[in-house]
């Protein structure tokens, strides 16, 4: 299963939310702008997670790691 034939149930995880008109409705890490969805696709094309601590200086290295791991266990397969 590859990442464009699944998406990832964020609706259970603590550190991510969705706020009507904020980001067109995405899930983003609560309280900033950032698209969870981009922390999870920089670490699967490899980026270290110190270095995306580094290009996202808002969060901490255990809440990278934390939506990493919950985006690996919370994968939905799409239904075509």
């Amino acid at each position: 299963m590859t990442s464009l034939d699944c998406y990832i149930d964020w609706a259970g995880c603590e550190l991510v939310e969705r706020i009507p008109g904020k980001v067109s409705g995405r899930p983003i890490v609560r309280g900033t702008c950032i698209l969870a969805d981009m922390i999870v696709q920089d670490a699967e094309l490899g980026s270290p997670l110190e270095e995306l601590q580094e290009n996202y200086p808002d969060l901490s290295l255990t809440a990278i790691q934390q939506l990493v791991a919950y985006a690996r266990s919370h994968r939905v397969q799409r239904v075509p």
